[in-house]
């Protein structure tokens, strides 16, 4: 099995990998299943990762995540194909996380490790966020973020804090 998988499980369930655990959270959350056909590198990983994209609305197309996502209450969630993402970091329902076509910020966010992105934040253009970084949900986050920072509203605003994913992030790999 993908070793990236299996940090990806043990993030989710708290558990290490094992065929009783595998069998039965794989027919239990589709968070698991999605993050299982994602990580596969086969015909039969994007053809199910496309049918879940349909049914769930889990538009995950970068190849550039770290080891360790968390998928929470994994609806309607975007993320561009160019987007990298750190290791250890928590995706919630409704982000988007995107790209800008024009402008200054035109390109696409790097993500740090250890960062929490809340329920419908957005994040858009070539911007860097900092490791340990909380993003509040509906937020919407067009410029850098330093490490060690929460981001919350629209503007965003950036408040430093040293423990920002402190209890928000369980089970780092």
């Amino acid at each position: 099995m993908n070793e990236l998988f299996k940090k990806d499980f043990y993030r989710m369930t708290k558990k290490k990998i094992s065929m009783k655990n595998f069998l039965k959270y794989m027919l239990k959350q589709y968070e698991i299943r999605y993050l299982y056909f994602y990580r596969k590198k086969s015909l039969l990983g994007r053809y199910m990762t496309r049918r879940m994209r349909l049914k769930y609305g889990l538009e995950i197309f970068t190849k550039n995540i770290g080891e360790g996502l968390y998928i929470g209450h994994a609806y309607n969630i975007t993320v561009n194909r160019n987007v990298v993402i750190g290791k250890n970091c928590n995706i919630h329902k409704g982000v988007t996380i995107g790209q800008e076509n024009r402008g200054k910020r035109k390109g696409t966010p790097i993500i740090g490790n250890e960062v929490w992105i809340g329920i419908n934040a957005v994040i858009v253009g070539n911007i860097k966020i900092g490791d340990n970084v909380l993003i509040a949900p509906n937020s919407y986050v067009n410029c850098n973020v330093p490490p060690n920072s929460i981001v919350m509203g629209n503007p965003c605003i950036i408040k430093k804090c040293d423990t920002a994913t402190k209890d928000y992030i369980n089970n780092l790999v």
